[in-house]
């Protein structure tokens, strides 16, 4: 619907992604109003913190620019606000909540360059490592910095410095089909999510 407006044109699509807009919006309300009800504390300020992230996703999308690193970057980071709502909303402290926040958003950092760059590759373009390499070396600064902060237990910390190690060591190596690069990343990022999930709820 942005797309089109943006675009000033209104095609069969657009009506389309508007009626499924609204019910969206419905059922989104009626979600939020139960969690008002229903959660703990301020759980939705990470939401509204996370708000221009999502914003700046949403203005690159309907210029048709959202495959660039920084939207993607963007709205993966702010979606990841959800986990620091949900810890709120359980009654979780905002040390536990902002390093939830923390876990998924340096894997978010992690992940993103690093398949961009697994992708050009696996299409046959010689592409540098580098803003790959400087995401991985990013995303561990950051989780240790959570840990040492205490933010976050270390074992989410090492998690996300293995597989920042491992996949320095990937980029280097021969390329895997998109389908396996997609199904490995999904298994580290459950890895990651459950393992950080256990140590919290048994430490």
């Amino acid at each position: 619907m942005l797309v089109d407006r943006w675009r000033h044109r209104r095609l069969p699509r657009t009506r389309v992604a508007i009626r499924v807009l609204l019910v969206e919006v419905v059922v989104l309300a009626a979600l939020v109003s139960l969690a008002a009800v229903r959660g703990r504390g301020d759980w939705w300020k990470p939401l509204l913190v996370a708000g221009p992230l999502v914003a700046v996703q949403l203005w690159f999308d309907m210029r048709s620019r959202s495959r660039r690193l920084l939207p993607e970057l963007c709205g993966a980071t702010g979606i990841a606000s959800v986990a620091a709502g949900i810890a709120r909303a359980g009654g979780r402290g905002w040390a536990v909540a902002f390093g939830l926040w923390v876990v998924l958003g340096a894997r978010d950092i992690a992940a993103i360059p690093f398949a961009r760059v697994q992708v050009q590759r696996v299409k046959g373009h010689a592409v540098p490592t580098r803003d790959a390499d400087l995401a991985q070396v990013a995303a561990t600064v950051l989780v240790v910095a959570a840990w040492a902060a205490k933010l976050l237990p270390g074992i989410a910390a090492v998690a996300i410095a293995l597989v920042a190690v491992g996949q320095l060591l990937w980029v280097r190596a021969r390329p895997p089909t998109v389908r396996v690069l997609g199904v490995a990343q999904l298994l580290v990022g459950l890895t990651i999510t459950l393992t950080t999930a256990a140590a919290i709820r048994w430490a």
